[in-house]
């Protein structure tokens, strides 16, 4: 097995400079991003970036589970007190992240050394914490029975796709959707 030597703290520093300089962008400018941008954005040089992310698709990477990390830790600091409420609330979340940042799932998926979608193991963190929640909403009849984890999965995913990089629609949509459209 090969030892991987831990950062330093100015490494660790750099990177996380980088990760966040992305996901602006990222939000800003879609998966295209220009690297020399998020680069300059970070504090830091071309070399620097390139050293810590080889390629655009470990860099999306990266941004792509760090945003998903802040997701499941919202779902998971939610109480419980209101369980419609706090699922509703943390859909709408995940649905405007998918919306604003755009191209991003599909360009993991489909770049140059493409992940499959079981490489990147965000969808099982997503549906994890989601499972908690429908399980408290179902518990308190606030759901229709056959609602399951994986049609809320869709349902935000479907939202945000159609209204990419438009999220207050994406927000209104989805608040549509589970509220119904029946006065």
């Amino acid at each position: 097995m090969e030892h991987v030597k831990p950062l330093r703290a100015d490494g660790r520093r750099n990177r996380e400079q980088i990760v966040a300089a992305a996901a602006e962008l990222v939000a800003r400018d879609g998966a295209q991003a220009s690297l020399e941008e998020i680069a300059r954005r970070a504090g830091v040089g071309s070399a620097t970036l390139h050293r810590h992310f080889p390629s655009r698709q470990a860099l999306l990477e990266a941004v792509f589970r760090d945003g998903v990390a802040q997701l499941c830790a919202s779902a998971a600091a939610q109480p419980g007190k209101n369980p419609a409420a706090e699922l509703a609330t943390w859909l709408e979340e995940l649905t405007v992240y998918t919306a604003t940042h755009r191209g991003l799932a599909a360009a993991l998926l489909t770049g140059p050394d493409g992940l499959k979608a079981e490489e990147i193991c965000c969808t099982d963190m997503l549906l994890d914490v989601l499972n908690v929640l429908v399980a408290r909403a179902s518990s308190v009849g606030a759901i229709h029975a056959s609602a399951t984890t994986k049609d809320l999965m869709v349902l935000a995913n479907a939202i945000a796709v159609a209204n990419e990089d438009d999220p207050l629609t994406a927000r209104r949509v989805l608040h549509l959707a589970l509220t119904g459209i029946r006065p």
